[in-house]
């Protein structure tokens, strides 16, 4: 399991990276092209933008911090998802993700000094996003599911298992 998701992972970040690239060299110039459309109806933009911030732009010109967290939010991912990787695969994959999204984009910060964004939805008035935020998204998503939903069950079938720790002896 562990390879899998280390090479998930590396999958991952170059998926990221790839999409930045090209949204660096073709988008960049034309600043954003129609992706999908229903109707006639947009959906979804390609627009390149520079996010020199945190989540839906906060925290602008903060780079330092923004390097330091995440490298601390990743060795904690890390050490969670080996903590944790035989607890349940969905627990390991969201982790995964989560470890995913923030590798892509502190490549960015330490490499650029902001995180290239290019996903835009026309239907609703949202942030401008990239493929490490899809990742770190679905794993929060991931996360809840499995706390509110998975978790508790572990919970209880290890409450219910009988204790095998004397086998056979005497207490």
């Amino acid at each position: 399991m562990a390879v899998f998701l280390i090479i998930l992972m590396i999958v991952l970040v170059g998926a990221d990276q790839a999409v930045k690239y090209w949204a660096a060299t073709e988008l960049q110039p034309v600043g954003s092209i129609d992706f999908i459309s229903v109707g006639g109806k947009k959906l979804v933009d390609l627009t390149y933008l520079e996010n020199r911030g945190a989540i839906f732009g906060s925290m602008q010109g903060q780079r330092w911090f923004l390097i330091g967290f995440t490298s601390l939010v990743l060795i904690i991912g890390f050490v969670l998802l080996f903590k944790f990787m035989k607890r349940s695969k969905l627990l390991a994959l969201a982790i995964t993700l989560f470890i995913a999204g923030g590798i892509g984009n502190l490549i960015d910060r330490v490499r650029l000094s902001y995180v290239v964004d290019m996903f835009e939805f026309k239907f609703v008035d949202f942030a401008i996003f990239n493929v490490a935020d899809i990742c770190v998204t679905l794993a929060f998503v991931m996360l809840l599911i499995y706390a509110f939903f998975i978790d508790p069950k572990i919970e209880k079938a290890q409450q219910i298992q009988p204790d095998t720790s004397n086998k056979g002896g005497k207490k």
